[in-house]
């Protein structure tokens, strides 16, 4: 039987708003997916633990603090070292234009600024993430 897919919605750093990050695991959840949400301040190594520990398919990470070309990239390298990249990395929030290409770069398929329907969040997922 084929489970739902699993998301990982979390807040990397010190910022603490997460008003998107709720709306978008909301609407994650409204379209049939699991959604397990960290709470705020995640250290990424907290991030990929629960990620690992809940078998998540894909890690949303939602930022406005300005920490995401630090924060992001150091997500997805754990990952890598935990034997985990596998697992989608999404990333939202207030990302300048101009550092998605590096975020990219580092292995986060995809950025989602303010604006994005989440209908849109959620066909990317569905097209991109690899099951299980």
């Amino acid at each position: 039987m084929d489970r739902p897919i699993r998301v990982l919605v979390a807040k990397p750093g010190l910022d603490g708003h997460d008003r998107g990050a709720k709306v978008v695991a909301r609407a994650l959840r409204d379209a049939g997916m699991e959604v397990i949400y960290t709470g705020l301040r995640q250290t990424p190594q907290q991030i990929v633990a629960a990620a690992i520990q809940e078998d998540v398919d894909v890690v949303a990470m939602s930022i406005l603090s300005g920490a995401h070309n630090h924060l992001f990239p150091k997500v997805v390298q754990i990952l890598k070292d935990e034997g985990a990249e596998d697992i989608l990395i999404v990333g939202g929030g207030v990302i300048p234009e101009d550092d998605i290409p590096g975020l990219k770069e580092a292995g986060v398929k995809e950025i989602f600024t303010p604006g994005t329907a989440t209908t849109d969040v959620i066909e990317f997922i569905k097209n991109n993430v690899k099951r299980k």
